[in-house]
């Protein structure tokens, strides 16, 4: 490993959001630590690198159904499904930690049953140290919050339910 896949590595380990990345192969050690908050809650990376000539198995892939295939085991699965899907999805647009107030000593942004209207502050998510209001592209009623307060969270994880009515 040369200087600059170093360089790189440490990039993209600052642009990831964690805390802490190892990486260990059969000649070098490196251990790459971001100035993170001390509120936030650590998130450790392992790398590891497979030999040259061993292929990764590849994840089982499943397929739809087709139209004229059997449907009764996922129409089992799909009770609550179907009732959340009448709802809209606020994803997280950005990875980083997920905070419900804009400090520690206010009140939430929104709670479960608040009405939204277009525009509105959802919650902040910090990366990096910078503070991002998230707002929200749609007006309804918060149904469901999805992540827990000071929690990380990734790039399109679901964060509330709406109901656009």
């Amino acid at each position: 490993m040369d200087i600059k896949e170093i360089q790189s590595l440490i990039k993209f380990v600052a642009k990831s959001g964690a805390s802490e990345v190892k990486l260990e192969t059969d000649d070098i050690k490196i251990t790459i630590r971001t100035g993170a908050l001390a509120s936030a809650p650590e998130t450790t990376t392992y790398l590891q690198q497979i030999p040259v000539g061993t292929a990764a198995a590849a994840p089982p892939m499943t397929l739809p159904p087709t139209a004229g295939g059997d449907t009764s085991g996922a129409k089992a699965d799909t009770g609550e499904s179907e009732e959340e899907s009448k709802y809209i999805t606020i994803k997280s647009p950005i990875i980083g930690t997920f905070y419900r107030k804009p400090s520690p000593d206010k009140q939430a942004f929104v709670e479960v049953g608040d009405t939204i209207a277009q525009g509105d502050v959802l919650c902040v998510i910090e990366a990096m140290k910078l503070f991002n209001d998230i707002e929200s592209e749609v007006s309804g009623k918060i149904i469901k919050m999805l992540v827990e307060d000071s929690s990380p969270v990734e790039f399109d994880q679901p964060l509330f339910l709406v109901d656009p009515s």
